[in-house]
């Protein structure tokens, strides 16, 4: 069984001697490696404040912050086994790890921006027989662009995905390495949100 943790809860932590709290983390994080929940609930409490400020600075985007820090937390669970005090701190590790993945979520962010921006200038209208077919087509696709920018960048990704790239739900959450209620709730918000802009009932 893994870790609990709650998300969206990203703790300060206490304050304390920077020494006494480094070898408090590198207390905890041994026992963690040994499979300890109580630990790691400690070990959460004591860095997930770090790890979040850490994304933060780097993402600039504190609900992607929050999906990286719950990220990290996971896998320093599932990777305690692997620390070598011999390298250097566990705190220095939990920061390194949370400025790697902080780092490729912005990568990721924006690789995928610059696939729907190649895709939304492609041209996918089909030749038709009536030009007033025509025009309607193109205002129509021309409404839906506009609505989708009014979108926020992680709603208009998963709907894009979901409804235009063909992606299931899990299939969504796994692409962006988010939870699967977190990726529904972007997509219903952004289908709602789609609605309103163009004045229609689905």
């Amino acid at each position: 069984m893994g870790p609990v943790t709650s998300p969206g809860r990203v703790p300060h932590g206490t304050a304390a001697d920077p020494r006494s709290r480094a070898n408090r983390v590198g207390e905890l994080l041994r026992a963690v490696a040994e499979g300890n929940h109580e630990a790691f609930a400690g070990l959460y409490d004591e860095t997930a404040g770090m790890v979040h400020g850490t994304a933060v600075r780097v993402l600039r985007d504190p609900e992607l912050a929050a999906e990286v820090t719950q990220e990290v937390m996971v896998e320093v669970w599932r990777t305690a086994p692997r620390f070598d005090g011999a390298r250097g701190s566990a705190l220095a590790w939990i920061a390194t790890m949370a400025h790697r993945r902080a780092v490729d979520r912005v990568r990721a962010v924006q690789a995928q921006r610059d696939r729907d921006v190649r895709a939304a200038a492609r041209d996918y209208d089909r030749p038709f027989d009536e030009v007033a077919e025509s025009v309607a087509r193109a205002d129509e696709r021309t409404r839906v662009q506009e609505c989708l920018a009014t979108l926020t960048e992680l709603q208009r990704d998963a709907v894009l995905r979901a409804y235009y790239g063909g992606r299931t739900y899990r299939e969504v959450a796994a692409d962006v390495a988010a939870s699967l209620p977190t990726v529904k709730s972007r997509i219903r918000d952004g289908l709602h949100r789609l609605k309103m802009c163009l004045g229609v009932e689905w």
